[in-house]
C-alpha cells in the first residue's frame, strides 16, 4: 500500500552530509531559512487577499531545515518567531501553532520514522493540537467567524480531516522539493 512504503534513504544521507558542514555554514543556512519563513508568513498581513494564499508556504523552509537537522530546524523556528515579532505582530499566534509546528513535526518525523503514514500522522496530530488549541483554548478565530470557538465534534472532525490532508500534501511536497534541491546539500 502507498502509505506503508518506506521513504528512501536519500534523506538520511543528506542529514549525514549536512552534519559535516561547519557550524558557521549551518547558522547561516538557519538564518536564511528563518528569513524566508518569516517573509512568507507575514505575506498575509502585507498583502491582504493574495497574501493569505502565500503565508501557508512558511511551512516549507522550516520543514526542509528540520528535515536536515532537527536542532537547527528548531532554532530556525524560534528565529522565525522573533522575526515575526518585528515584522508582523498579527502572525505571532498563527505561526507557532500552525505552519511552524507542522514544519517542525514533519521535519522531525523524517528523522524518527521511515513510513509515509507515520510522517503524515505526526504532522496531523501536531496540526490538530495547534488548531484546536488556538480555537478552543485561546478562543482565537483561526478559522474565521463562521466557526464557533466552543468545542464541537463536527468542528474537531473537520479540523482532523483538514490536518490529515494538509500534512499529506506537505509530506509529498517535501519529498519533491528535497529531490530537486538535494544536490545543494549532497556533494
Amino acid at each position: 500500500m502507498y502509505f506503508l512504503k518506506p521513504i528512501s534513504d536519500e534523506v538520511r544521507l543528506a542529514q549525514l552530509t549536512f552534519k559535516k558542514n561547519n557550524k558557521t555554514m549551518k547558522l547561516i543556512l538557519c538564518s536564511i531559512f528563518a528569513c524566508i519563513a518569516a517573509i512568507l508568513q507575514s505575506a498575509g498581513g502585507f498583502f491582504p487577499g493574495i497574501g493569505y494564499f502565500i503565508s501557508p508556504l512558511a511551512t516549507g523552509p522550516i520543514l526542509l531545515f528540520s528535515l536536515l537537522s532537527l536542532p537547527y530546524g528548531v532554532m530556525s523556528y524560534f528565529l522565525t518567531f522573533i522575526l515575526l515579532f518585528i515584522l508582523q505582530h498579527t502572525e505571532l499566534f498563527i505561526f507557532p501553532f500552525t505552519t511552524g509546528l507542522l514544519g517542525i513535526g514533519i521535519g522531525a518525523s523524517f528523522s524518527f520514522f521511515r513510513k509515509r503514514i507515520s510522517m503524515i500522522a505526526s504532522g496531523t496530530i501536531l496540526l490538530l493540537i495547534g488548531l484546536t488549541g488556538l480555537l478552543f483554548i485561546f478562543h482565537f478565530p483561526i478559522l474565521g467567524p463562521a466557526v464557533s470557538d466552543s468545542i464541537s465534534v463536527l468542528t474537531t472532525v473537520s479540523i482532523f480531516l483538514f490536518s490529515f490532508l494538509y500534512s499529506w500534501l506537505w509530506v509529498e511536497m517535501a519529498l519533491v522539493i528535497f529531490k530537486r534541491v538535494k544536490m545543494i546539500f549532497i556533494k
